[in-house]
């Protein structure tokens, strides 16, 4: 028995693999394009790392190129249920819903799927019959005693521990001798017979970390098992090349397989593609960093942004900050531009792990919904509120108030900056519902505290100078009238270079009425507020 006929027992049904060759054409794309991919596991789970791999790929196809998604389910025990349109969603969520998928229903949109690894088990056993038939793969029989075996003679030897050189037990054996074997049933995975030493090193020049040296492969990995399906290493390359991926964008937890991958590429006559490796995503933890991680921190999961109210917006520009640092400077410099106007570069991201910092998101996130229209702050507002606050939703479903409310200091140069969140939101503008507005609390005046003083300034500015129908210029006026007679000063900077002639500034005596009409000392433009809520609600209140 030969190589070939050893291959048709094992793989009786597989096409010639020429026949896959002519069905996936080459993609007909501008030169430069890329073509790149996010591939989950469907295991419930969709990790923040994700939706930032996916904009990475994103940002790097959108120039003619191609980004898809494919389900890379080959371990079905860890498989959930509607795993795959979990991932799907979540990425539709964050607009990063890829050119090519397959949905829930295992339909294929394109035409280079399935673009799910257990629907490809025909292609996969097509190019392993390929190694067969040229001896550079074989059956192995080895029992999981065997592999143990092996292990520990390796340890005690305190020599690599792995499937190669002298220790591959099943590499030499005789074609006869494996082909008795499978016909009587004995159960056998195939592995690829590496023909690396690694005595000699490989050079690899990955697109984001740069030049990097490694011994070869001499691994003789498992590429079919037991059940018929590939491993992921054998996967990925039969996928990657037949989808035309010319850029794996992957976390960086893979870059140690790169040997093993480009000598898959190379042995199968196959180009390979570049690699881009991104750094983990860290996290402050005491005095050191470490990993973002699924168990600990709830942030790592994409439906925690979901829950607590943060933009989609605000994740991705966040996520732009981390991906390339000079992203926020040019937002300054750019604030109404759209994020993919930006000229992002892959070749500037961290080769080290990024820090993930949920207060910097947060203060990302109030200058994104800073820029925000009252109309769209309601819109995103009342959507979170309806599924997530049932009081914020009453409170919103005044409509046209709620968007006086919410268009407070809004559209100017300097916007309102206090909403991080739409789980803020009820109690950053709880105060301007009268039914929310807590009028027996003990409000903070800050500077002055005297009761008689307080009095005296309320009573006196809304017997004597307030007007609903003033303009901003003339309110402030009066207000700076009201602090002359009272003894302050009337502009902030004549207190500080004369204080001990007043008894304080302007707006220590504003903050006085902005407590009576709020309840906070610290609040959007009070002027604007007052206009909202009109005289006859103000004069009820204090």
């Amino acid at each position: 028995m030969d190589n070939k006929e050893l291959a048709d027992l094992i793989f009786p049904n597989a096409k010639d693999y020429t026949y896959y060759e002519e069905k996936y054409k080459e993609r007909n794309l501008p030169e430069g394009a890329i073509v790149t991919r996010f591939a989950p596991s469907p295991t419930g789970f969709v990790h923040i790392g994700g939706i930032y791999q996916s904009l990475i790929a994103k940002l790097m196809s959108k120039n003619d190129g191609v980004f898809f998604v494919r389900i890379e389910d080959t371990d079905q025990k860890r498989e959930v249920e509607n795993g795959t349109k979990q991932i799907l969603d979540a990425l539709k969520d964050f607009d990063l819903s890829p050119d090519e998928f397959i949905d829930e229903n295992d339909l294929d949109h394109g035409n280079y799927g399935p673009y799910k690894q257990s629907l490809r088990k025909d292609i996969y056993q097509s190019y392993a019959k390929k190694l067969l038939e040229e001896g550079k793969a074989y059956p192995c029989f080895c029992t999981s005693e065997d592999l143990e075996k092996i292990r520990g003679d390796q340890e005690k030897a305190k020599e690599r521990t792995g499937y190669y050189g002298k220790w591959t037990k099943c590499r030499n054996m005789p074609i006869d001798m494996a082909a008795e074997k499978i016909k009587n049933g004995e159960a056998y995975i195939v592995r690829f017979k590496s023909p690396g030493n690694p005595d000699k090193k490989i050079k690899h020049k990955d697109v984001i970390k740069g030049s990097v040296d490694f011994p070869e492969n001499d691994q003789d990995i498992v590429i079919i098992k037991s059940d018929g399906l590939p491993t992921y290493h054998f996967a990925h390359l039969v996928d990657d090349h037949l989808m035309g991926t010319n850029m794996v964008i992957r976390a960086d937890e893979w870059l140690a397989s790169v040997p093993l991958h480009l000598q898959l590429f190379y042995v199968m006559g196959f180009k390979a593609p570049k690699y881009a490796h991104i750094s983990p995503m860290m996290k402050m933890d005491g005095e050191g960093k470490r990993k973002l991680s699924k168990r600990k921190d709830p942030e790592s999961a994409v439906g925690y942004y979901k829950e607590e109210g943060i933009p989609k917006d605000s994740v991705l520009e966040y996520l732009m900050n981390i991906a390339n640092s000079n992203f926020e400077i040019w937002r300054k410099q750019n604030p109404d531009k759209a994020m993919y106007d930006f000229e992002f570069d892959i070749k500037k991201m961290s080769v080290s792990g990024a820090l993930f910092d949920m207060v910097k998101m947060l203060d990302v996130s109030k200058n994104v919904i800073s820029r925000y229209s009252a109309e769209k702050v309601y819109k995103e507002a009342y959507e979170w509120a309806k599924e997530y606050d049932e009081e914020l939703k009453e409170m919103l479903d005044n409509k046209d108030y709620s968007l006086k409310v919410l268009g407070i200091e809004r559209g100017n140069v300097k916007p309102r900056k206090d909403i991080s969140k739409w789980s803020d939101v009820k109690y950053i503008i709880s105060y301007m519902y009268d039914e929310k507005f807590d009028k027996e609390g003990e409000f903070e005046y800050q500077k002055i505290t005297d009761k008689e003083e307080i009095n005296e300034i309320v009573s006196k500015y809304f017997e004597k100078y307030y007007n609903e129908n003033d303009d901003k210029e003339t309110w402030f006026n009066k207000m700076k009238d009201l602090a002359e007679e009272l003894g302050y000063a009337r502009e902030v900077k004549e207190y500080k270079l004369e204080p001990e002639k007043y008894k304080g500034h302007v707006g220590d005596l504003s903050t006085v009425i902005r407590v009576k009409v709020t309840g906070r000392c610290n609040t959007p433009d009070l002027y604007e507020i007052m206009k909202v809520l009109g005289k006859e609600r103000i004069l009820k209140r204090i």
